[in-house]
This record gives C-alpha cells, structure tokens and sequence, in this order.
C-alpha cells in the first residue's frame, strides 16, 4: 500500500540548544513519521519553538497559559489534511528525559500524536476515544520500529 503524498515545511524558532532539537528531526525522518500516520494526503507546517512561544500559542488559542509538548492546528482534512503542528523544545525534552526515551522517540511519537489529531482524532471526549487513539500510535510507532510510547 503507498503512503499518502505529504508537503512538508519544518521550521525552527531561534532558541538555546536548538542544533540538539535540529539533529534529533531529519527532514526525512519527519517526513516518514508524518507519513506513516496519514490516511490521506497532507500539507503541514512542523515548527519547534521556545518556552515562551509555545506558552503564547497555548494561551492564545487554547486559553491555557502554560507551553504543552504539541499543539494541532487543523485547517482541512478533505481532500487534503492541512495542520500545523508546534512542538515545543523545551517541554519535549523536558518530558522525553522524565520517561526515559530519546529526544527523537519522543519527537516522533508527538508528531504521529499531532498528524492524528489533525485528522479528527481526539483523547480528551471519552475513554474509549482515548483508548482508541493510544492503541493507534502504539501500532503506528510500532511500524516505524518505535517502542510503545506508553509503556512504563
């Protein structure tokens, strides 16, 4: 089966320790990452920002004032899934060393975490909607050769 056809634009703010952040998202790897958790075509925007951007971002739009790991901007998703996707470096990091992953498991797993929510899935409606898209990016990570990203 092909893989969905995916634009992509990956950007990165200005900020301390971005080269580490740079390293960790090869354009391709993204790409794949992106790729393998689409059912459609997509266009996405993937920007790593600061603290204080994310912050911004999640206050602005969500209404929560504090930066999160990932926010999901979802423009369209027929016949093209358009979103923008934000992750916030510091916060990655932060977590991805608290669980004990490597800063690119951690990436990858809130980039397919993200590119799902940009298609209508969602976690915070019902348990079993947050069951439902657990068990998806465990099989999705999976197939990437990716441990599951919700293992203790």
């Amino acid at each position: 089966m092909a893989l969905p056809d995916l634009t992509l634009s990956l950007q990165f703010a200005r900020f301390d320790g971005v080269a580490e952040h740079r390293a960790a998202l090869p354009r391709q790897k993204v790409m794949r990452w992106l790729r393998h958790a689409l059912a459609d075509d997509g266009e996405f925007t993937v920007r790593i920002v600061d603290a204080e951007e994310g912050q911004s971002l999640n206050r602005d739009y969500r209404g929560k004032d504090y930066a999160t790991n990932v926010l999901t901007f979802d423009y369209a998703q027929d016949p093209v899934v358009q979103a923008d996707l934000v992750l916030c470096a510091p916060v990655v990091a932060r977590e991805a060393a608290e669980q004990g992953k490597t800063l690119q498991q951690h990436y990858a797993h809130l980039l397919v975490h993200g590119a799902l929510h940009a298609q209508g899935w969602d976690h915070e409606t019902s348990e079993q909607d947050a069951e439902e898209m657990e068990a998806y990016e465990i099989e999705i990570l999976e197939g990437l050769g990716f441990p599951n990203p919700y293992a203790e």
